[in-house]
């Protein structure tokens, strides 16, 4: 009975360390919280591992709080995370690979990492499609955009932002909101 009871013991706790070293491995939930409302979206590790990660630690650091969606263009999408409420760029670590070939679409409501016309220079600016956006799928064009999760609250908040009013501000030549749609801060739940 003692060896049965050891044994059974043993298991519960090897599950339990198995639990424990696998806790936060799987779809994390965030709540990006605005000046205009609150948006939550799971992310999904399980399909873009490298990009979740990098949206992590930048979340962890807080590097997301103070920043703004600087970039808002009803019915395509709104952009943010990488400028400060002055549209001062924050500097960011090196650029990830470009997961858009992980299956996941570009559509209405999913995050989905911003880039420059080279494949693999997402740092820390997102974008939430505010449409299906097709053309921004792997395949449809160059490499595409990675899609990492999908808005599961709040999306009458980010069809708000995207019909904020916007043109010419700073550097920016159009699609600027003109009063600061302001990211106060960024957490996993």
């Amino acid at each position: 009975m003692k060896k049965v009871l050891c044994i059974a013991t043993m298991l519960f706790l090897c599950a339990g360390l198995a639990v424990a070293r696998d806790a936060g491995k799987g779809n994390p939930t965030i709540e990006i919280k605005t000046n205009k409302g609150v948006i939550e979206a799971v992310l999904f590790r399980d399909k873009a591992p490298i990009t979740v990660e990098n949206f992590i630690k930048y979340t962890e650091a807080r590097f997301y709080d103070g920043t703004v969606f600087h970039r808002v263009i009803k019915d395509f999408m709104i952009q943010g995370g990488g400028y400060d409420r002055n549209l001062t760029e924050k500097p960011t670590r090196a650029p990830i690979k470009n997961e858009a070939a992980n299956g996941l679409k570009n559509e209405r409501g999913t995050l989905a990492m911003a880039r420059t016309s080279v494949v693999d220079s997402a740092t820390a600016q997102f974008f939430i499609n505010h449409r299906d956006n097709v053309r921004l799928n792997h395949g449809a064009r160059d490499f595409g955009y990675a899609v990492f999760g999908k808005v599961t609250k709040g999306m009458e908040v980010v069809d708000a932002i995207a019909s904020v009013p916007t043109g010419p501000k700073g550097a920016f030549t159009s699609d600027c909101p003109r009063e600061a749609v302001i990211i106060e801060s960024i957490r996993i739940k």
